[in-house]
């Protein structure tokens, strides 16, 4: 591999990492700000301006907490538990095209880490993956209580798998209307919403052809299931 090569690999790499550190930062800010308003409360104000900074705060206070490991605990296992979860939630974010291409000289850079024939069906498989690293820290933990939360908790992760699942098979449906038969990879999928609706009617010209319009209902799903399944507000 040449170096242009190389340089084209570093900047998908650390880009995905960058956007999606600053994507978590942003929305867990927007998060604790809106269930704030809900509670006619102000959020986090001390952090950054109106406190922005609030989850970089807590992010950095929590690398500097003790790690405590429960003395008839499985350590190995117990501490491979978090790594679990937290891997292919990082994996994920590989296979999702973050926008077109550019060039370095001769070498053309994607802003796609992989784009892989299974897209989806990888997306899932590693969203799958989290619910293996509650139970393996409640079994670990040596102690019968963790585990009876852990099993809890996953039987209930599983659950919203089935409507997550459900929502992305009519996005995977109506893209097969929209191409050359059906893809699960993210890429084309969003290559075949390029263009707007003017087809069905010349007034929706100004219509983009995004699939969240005629999949109102299929979004609507996927979007509470996943708030769910990451016990976010106000599942949590």
């Amino acid at each position: 591999m040449t170096g242009l090569e190389w340089v084209s690999i570093l900047i998908r790499v650390v880009g995905a990492l960058v956007l999606l550190l600053l994507a978590t930062i942003l929305n867990v800010w927007i998060e604790r700000k809106v269930v704030a308003d809900m509670q006619n409360r102000l959020g986090p104000m001390r952090a950054g301006p109106h406190g922005v900074l609030q989850t970089l705060a807590d992010a950095l206070k929590l690398l500097f907490k003790e790690s405590i490991v429960p003395n008839r605990a499985e350590v190995a296992m117990f501490v491979l538990a978090p790594f679990l979860a937290t891997v292919p939630a990082f994996l994920i974010f590989m296979n999702v095209p973050w926008g077109g291409s550019f060039h370095i000289g001769d070498t053309e850079v994607t802003l796609l880490g992989a784009d892989l024939n299974i897209g989806l069906l990888f997306i899932l498989a590693m969203s799958s993956m989290a619910v293996y690293s509650t139970v393996l820290a409640g079994w670990s933990s040596g102690s019968k209580y963790p585990l009876l939360g852990g099993v809890r908790a996953t039987a209930q992760a599983i659950s919203y798998e089935a409507a997550i699942g459900l929502s992305l098979v009519a996005v995977v449906l109506f893209s097969a209307t929209q191409g050359d038969g059906g893809t699960l990879s993210l890429q084309e999928i969003v290559l075949r919403q390029q263009g707007n609706w003017g087809d069905i009617h010349p007034l929706l010209s100004w219509v983009p052809r995004w699939n969240i319009i005629p999949q109102i209902a299929a979004f609507v799903i996927f979007l509470i299931a996943a708030v769910a399944e990451t016990n976010r507000p106000p599942f949590d």
